[in-house]
């Protein structure tokens, strides 16, 4: 914590991929995850639909967190924890990963002294708390600076950037949670995946809808809603995260065929509100799971050859993403997955959090 005050602490908001976040030293914040979580609450103005009072942007995108310290294993550079804060409720959930933030996490951890750049390009090793999966995030940083301008384009952020190529190297954990190609949960034909995200793929087509709809108005859906909820909730002990009513995960992913030329067309649930464009690690377990022999996404996906990039299309565009999956087993596993984001740092200084005590009036 900084010396004015708990309610006073050094914060750099930075836009990572289509999400935006506040980044923090582990060391500027409370140790004790209660006391954390409140202060972050009240930085953020949650629980309020506006977060008038606070960084957050009034959406899940724009509510949310990186906590970075340096790591104490030596083949790793960096911790990274990531944190959900609720917009219209007082709930911080660290029950999951965040890939778009995650761009951020390597240009922040040089920003802040935690790892000396290379003179052009610099890769740090980010351990993902939340999971324990590892990523290596590689960006330009020419003289020892990061340098966030560039050329790299994504779909749902104005302009262009540096690109962060992300890679993931497989853990070995099981790509397929549920131990099936295919499951039938609350009658519908479903894939369940997680590379990297816990993710719950379905036909668009099962539901009774195109997917090719605005996601506002998937939202005003309530029959759609309340089905989306029925297999969220029966997914999740399937897939061993126990009960899911108040987490995150898993994400449920809506499939159509493409329109753009991509592999697929998505529409993503967060779980309540729908996606603008789709996360990183849902990307990728989307993306492997139309590598899978038999899944749900075989029967509307088109596939370029084994080993090319696949595209993501989603409602504001496309992300571009390798995954590869060997199939030579027992049971499907997943290879070397990568992506390219980009980040940008808005603002490096002290953020002053709402008074404790004070309850949202809207």
């Amino acid at each position: 914590m900084t010396t004015g005050g708990p309610d006073e602490v050094r914060c750099m908001l930075m836009r990572g991929g289509t999400s935006k976040g506040a980044y923090f030293l582990a060391g500027d914040l409370p140790s004790q995850p209660a006391v954390r979580d409140d202060l972050l609450l009240r930085v953020m103005g949650s629980p309020d639909p506006r977060q008038i009072d606070g960084l957050g942007g009034a959406h899940p995108l724009t509510s949310k967190v990186a906590v970075v310290s340096a790591s104490a294993d030596p083949a790793v550079d960096v911790d990274y924890l990531f944190l959900q804060v609720g917009v219209e409720t007082g709930e911080v959930s660290d029950r999951q990963n965040c890939g778009n933030v995650l761009a951020g996490v390597g240009p922040f951890a040089v920003e802040r002294g935690l790892v000396a750049a290379a003179d052009g390009e610099t890769s740090v090793r980010i351990r993902m708390l939340n999971t324990g999966g590892l990523a290596i995030a590689t960006f330009p940083a020419p003289g020892g600076r990061v340098d966030y301008t560039g050329s790299a384009e994504v779909s749902g952020v104005p302009g262009t950037a540096a690109p962060v190529v992300i890679e993931f190297p497989p853990d070995g954990s099981p790509l397929l949670p549920t131990g099936s190609v295919r499951d039938t949960v609350a009658g519908i034909p479903v894939t369940c995946v997680d590379n990297g995200m816990p993710t719950v793929l379905i036909a668009a087509s099962s539901l009774k809808i195109t997917g090719y709809e605005d996601p506002e108005d998937l939202e005003k859906d309530l029959a759609l809603g309340g089905r989306l909820r029925e297999i969220r909730l029966a997914a999740g002990p399937l897939m061993g995260l126990g009960e899911v009513e108040g987490t995150t995960v898993p994400k449920l992913s809506l499939l159509a065929p493409p329109v753009h030329g991509g592999a697929v067309m998505t529409r993503t649930f967060l779980p309540v509100r729908c996606h603008t464009s789709i996360g990183v690690l849902a990307a990728a377990s989307v993306a492997a799971g139309l590598r899978i022999e038999g899944g749900v996404g075989q029967d509307v996906a088109e596939l370029p050859a084994a080993g090319e990039r696949l595209r993501i299309e989603h409602p504001t565009g496309f992300l571009d993403i390798e995954a590869g999956v060997d199939a030579g087993g027992p049971r499907p596993v997943a290879r070397r997955t990568a992506v390219v984001r980009t980040a940008r740092k808005i603002f490096d200084g002290t953020v002053f959090a709402r008074p404790a005590g004070i309850a949202s009036r809207s």
